[in-house]
């Protein structure tokens, strides 16, 4: 097959499958499925194809930011559901939002070096089941009572219990804040606005965007890496339902900002919603492909991670795609199409003001000129985050295998991935379709 040379360097690593769940948004309680059972909806059609049993594969990884109590290493569990045996080894990563970027990484990484040759390799996460914890007064009052010998230290204790004492951590709105800088995603969002001149009009009008296109790309059966998913009570979910065909700039401007009210620009309509989802890809070498003569759906060329300051997380992309543009002496226009998941409109639209900007360029990116403009014709073609939603351990795979879709279905050549990440950093991915 003669691929080129990655990287990572050593072997060339391809993807020769994978599928993806719906992406179900979250509505205020736990959704029906568990991050493991997203996952192993989304993995079985992929084994299903293959002429190779589950228990062929050198190991299985999948990034994950928050799984239940149970489902401690979920990848192990997800492997072990999934029909691949005692034998196949796993384990989960975590990258915030990038750990399904992180996942695929990590996989090309072992298959160019030799050390694996067939790698299941993806991301999962049920936002809705994100845990809500006792707080530390009532955990250091449970601990107490647990210590107590007599009934009338107990009931002392019963005595002390205050409304303080039930007042819950809720783990997503703590996940999603930077414990830092002390902001919350949506606020960096807003500095990026302030920074760039983003207007709220410009935000609703992209966000706009991204549900008429994902709309669009249902309606024309162009998402065809979505795998049904069937629930316990025989209800089906066949399409990403937090979606609004009908979104108008109207419509969006009538909501509130959420992150900086009462002045903010960044709302609920324009930022990437809380969902649950999963996604996988399945990464071979050249000589497992023609082991099993398996169909190349591409090659992955080179990765990127680049750390940036946390206020400002989601210029991530930026700084990513750079060094991956320069090492391959790449332009803009060298890319068939782009997609940078869409945490919030803002954040994207940033990164599109920061590609073209001498001054950024030239001082955060270290090269002589801007970059030429991305071509938004190019860019999240079939909608992004903003209308799909963003599970944050599953993303980053799921623009991977996107992306992987696009280059067959429109006969292209070259697509980058990127994904900011809470905390400061940025991941790309460079693919070709062989």
């Amino acid at each position: 097959m003669g691929g080129q040379q990655t990287g990572w360097g050593g072997r060339p690593v391809y993807v020769v499958d994978g599928s993806r769940t719906p992406f179900l948004k979250a509505r205020g309680k736990p959704g029906p499925f568990t991050a493991s059972d997203l996952a192993v909806a989304a993995g079985r059609p992929v084994l299903a194809r293959q002429p190779f049993p589950a228990s062929a594969l050198d190991e299985v990884i999948l990034g994950c930011m928050m799984p239940s109590p149970d489902e401690a290493n979920i990848g192990r569990v997800a492997a072990l559901r999934l029909g691949c045996g005692d034998k196949v080894p796993a384990w989960t990563v975590q990258r915030n939002c990038a750990s399904g970027l992180q996942s695929i990484d990590s996989a090309a990484q072992n298959i160019a070096s030799g050390r694996s040759s067939l790698v299941l390799a993806g991301g999962t996460e049920s936002m809705s089941r994100a845990p809500i914890l006792y707080n530390d007064t009532m955990v250091n009052w449970l601990a107490a009572l647990n210590s107590a010998r007599t009934p009338g230290a107990k009931l002392k204790l019963l005595g002390s219990l205050r409304p303080g004492h039930f007042k819950p951590v809720i783990a997503l709105l703590r996940g999603l804040t930077d414990p830092v800088v002390g902001l919350s995603m949506g606020q960096t969002a807003e500095i990026l606005a302030h920074r760039f001149d983003i207007s709220r009009e410009m935000m609703d009008g992209f966000a706009m965007r991204s549900h008429l296109r994902l709309a669009a790309a249902h309606k024309d059966g162009k998402l065809e890496e979505i795998e049904v998913l069937y629930d316990n009570r025989g209800n089906a979910y066949d399409h990403d339902d937090g979606v609004r065909p009908d979104s108008t700039v109207e419509k969006l401007a009538k909501l509130r900002p959420v992150f900086d009210k009462p002045i903010g620009n960044v709302t609920a309509g324009n930022s990437a919603q809380i969902t649950d989802g999963a996604a996988w890809l399945l990464l071979a070498s050249e000589d497992m492909i023609e082991k099993h003569d398996l169909k190349v759906m591409g090659q992955l060329i080179d990765s990127q991670w680049s750390g940036l300051d946390p206020a400002q997380m989601g210029l991530g992309p930026s700084y990513a795609m750079a060094p991956i543009m320069q090492r391959h002496n790449l332009d803009t226009p060298d890319l068939d199409y782009i997609e940078i998941n869409e945490a919030f409109a803002a954040q994207v639209l940033a990164c599109l003001a920061a590609w073209k900007d001498a001054d950024f360029c030239r001082e955060e990116l270290g090269r002589d000129t801007a970059f030429t403009p991305i071509d938004e014709e190019r860019l999240n073609i079939d909608g992004g985050g903003v209308a799909i939603g963003h599970p944050v351990g599953t993303s980053g795979a799921r623009i991977v295998l996107h992306m992987l879709k696009t280059l067959e279905r429109e006969n292209a050549r070259r697509g980058m991935t990127s994904i900011c990440i809470g905390g400061g950093q940025g991941g790309a991915l460079l693919i070709e379709r062989v």
